[in-house]
């Protein structure tokens, strides 16, 4: 599904505070000498995103079960050419609707439905990454089956942004939080350096970019502070990872290499554009320009190194007034 045009409509969904996310595919647009218009949703009209679409839309919640008619009513009265997701509980239930977008020439830019729901329940993730030959931490759903020692680390199957996410010191701790975690799970604790690495692939699943960045600093599961690092050994590992997931456009991986030994554990896969993203972008691996070409039917190549190694980005709140 190859779309030419002179302007492009994008809609993202669920918007919320993703301003940097909209201002780089401006900025990417611009460079192309693209026209383009963005479109926000979001159920609030005080989300501050919305302040920098082009046009906004009000939209029902997620679970509402007007939420894809709403969606599927704007793409065609407003020609948007893409929708983007930008959080993980959008991700199952645009992808399960991907076809209805088509139909009405709306390319939903989203990995496979399959692919998503290992994604979205962590124990999958686990198993997942072991089956690509990679190595992740030994997963557990039952506290009266934990027995890897302590720290270890309990937090939902299905969560995200850290919440209901504990670090946990014994075994009484972990009773504890047990009783107030829904449906978590627990891993061994692994003491060592994080990563995030941001990929970008066509719409074929061929890998265009593979940016590590170390995860300097961190608030509510969000980086503040990130630093580009060309890691060969990640890099490798996360083209045996795409073979097997067939990624569309943008994906985000976290792991941590263990401080002791130097083994990558790998611990979450978000199939959309990660909050760092931007950094990755900004530091020469312009995924937003890549998506942008793609999708008035360039094709592309895989571009080793793109980020410049050893940058350091840092992120900053700033207040807009919404009324």
């Amino acid at each position: 599904m190859n779309i030419f045009f002179e302007r492009m409509n994008i809609l993202f969904t669920c918007v919320g505070r993703r301003i940097e996310l909209m201002q780089c595919f401006c900025e990417a647009a611009a460079s192309l000498n693209v026209g383009i218009t963005i479109h926000g949703t979001d159920v609030s009209d005080t989300a501050p995103a919305l302040k920098f679409c082009g046009v906004a839309h009000i939209a029902p919640g997620i679970k509402d079960p007007e939420y894809i008619p709403s969606l599927l009513k704007i793409c065609e009265e407003q020609h948007i050419d893409a929708v983007i997701p930008t959080i993980d509980t959008d991700l199952l239930i645009l992808s399960e609707n991907k076809e209805k977008f088509e139909k009405i020439g709306t390319r939903v830019v989203i990995s496979g439905t399959e692919e998503i729901g290992i994604c979205r329940d962590k124990r999958y993730t686990s198993s997942f990454f072991e089956s690509c030959g990679l190595k992740a931490p030994k997963t557990f759903d039952d506290v009266e089956k934990y027995d890897m020692g302590y720290p270890c680390f309990i937090k939902p199957k299905d969560g995200s942004s850290s919440i209901f996410a504990y670090k946990v010191n014994n075994e009484k701790e972990l009773r504890a939080y047990a009783a107030q975690v829904p449906d978590y799970i627990i891993q061994p604790f692994i003491d060592g350096t994080e990563y995030t690495v941001d990929i970008f692939c066509d719409f074929d699943s061929n890998p265009i970019y593979i940016t590590p960045r170390i995860r300097l600093a961190v608030r509510a599961g969000e980086v503040l502070k990130t630093q580009i690092v060309q890691d060969e050994t990640i890099i490798n590992e996360m083209k045996a990872l795409i073979q097997k997931f067939k990624p569309c456009g943008a994906i985000t991986v976290q792991l941590i290499q263990d401080k002791k030994t130097g083994e990558n554990y790998y611990i979450e896969i978000n199939p959309r554009f990660g909050g760092g993203a931007p950094l990755s972008m900004k530091a020469g691996a312009n995924s937003a320009e890549a998506l942008l070409r793609l999708l008035k039917g360039e094709k592309l190549s895989f571009k080793m190194g793109a980020a410049e190694d050893g940058a350091i980005y840092c992120r900053f709140d700033q207040s807009i007034r919404v009324n």
